[in-house]
């Protein structure tokens, strides 16, 4: 005998609270959430996923998330040509983040790729050692599902994937709101913190280098260089 929908809400709700408990984690409605996601990378089938994410607007302003390729150039050309160019990063591989889904609908992405991979990230945010760490570069989640703790379960699967991948450090730059009003794709500070990153470095004061080393670090050789904080 099949159950209800109401029924199968109540068994997922069990199992979750079972999980919980063994990852100790404290039960809420946003823990409840977080785990029902489906989270993947984004290769060549799911990029029609990530279209219907992004619309018409390509995320933010036409981006296309190439910001961090190509800097604000990506504003001086189509916005075609942005997505075109995501469009060939997805087919051609490596997957260059992870989808969030709830059921069928992809309701969060996060950019996850080597900074090597990201040449204006590397312009403009100034190493602060030679480590070839990997990075979360931006974050885009669907009207209706913000504020919902999406960004922190993509957080917790891009920790997983970077680490799986042999990544030594995981970086994020994110905005510092106790600092800055302003509106960020790229993260909260907060929200990095309670996923264990520290600040390593400042490109300005509310703005960090986060990082989380994900190797020990005897297998390592972090090499310093220095670094500017810029007013």
């Amino acid at each position: 005998m099949s159950r209800s929908p109401a029924e199968e809400r109540s068994a997922i709700i069990r199992n979750i609270r079972i999980l919980c408990i063994r990852k100790g984690l404290r039960y809420t409605d946003r823990t409840v959430r977080m785990l029902e996601l489906a989270i993947h990378p984004v290769t060549p089938t799911r990029w029609p996923a990530l279209e219907d994410l992004f619309g018409e607007k390509g995320a933010c302003g036409g981006c296309w998330c190439m910001y961090w390729r190509i800097g604000n150039a990506y504003r001086r050309r189509p916005q075609d040509a942005n997505r075109a160019d995501l469009h060939k990063e997805v087919n051609e591989g490596p997957p260059p983040g992870l989808l969030a889904f709830d059921g069928k609908v992809a309701v969060g992405w996060c950019q996850l790729t080597p900074r090597r991979l990201l040449p204006w990230l590397d312009r403009a945010w100034q190493r602060i050692d030679e480590e070839p760490v990997w990075s979360i570069s931006c974050f885009y989640i669907r009207k209706g599902y913000r504020r919902r703790g999406i960004s922190s379960a993509l957080i917790d699967a891009a920790i997983k994937a970077a680490r799986k991948a042999g990544a030594p450090a995981l970086e994020a730059y994110p905005l510092d709101g106790h600092l800055s009003p302003s509106a960020s794709c790229t993260g909260y500070v907060s929200t990095f913190l309670r996923a264990g990153f520290k600040v390593v470095g400042r490109r300005s004061r509310a703005r960090p280098i986060m990082r989380l080393d994900l190797q020990p670090f005897s297998k390592r050789d972090r090499r310093p260089l220095p670094v500017n904080v810029r007013s």
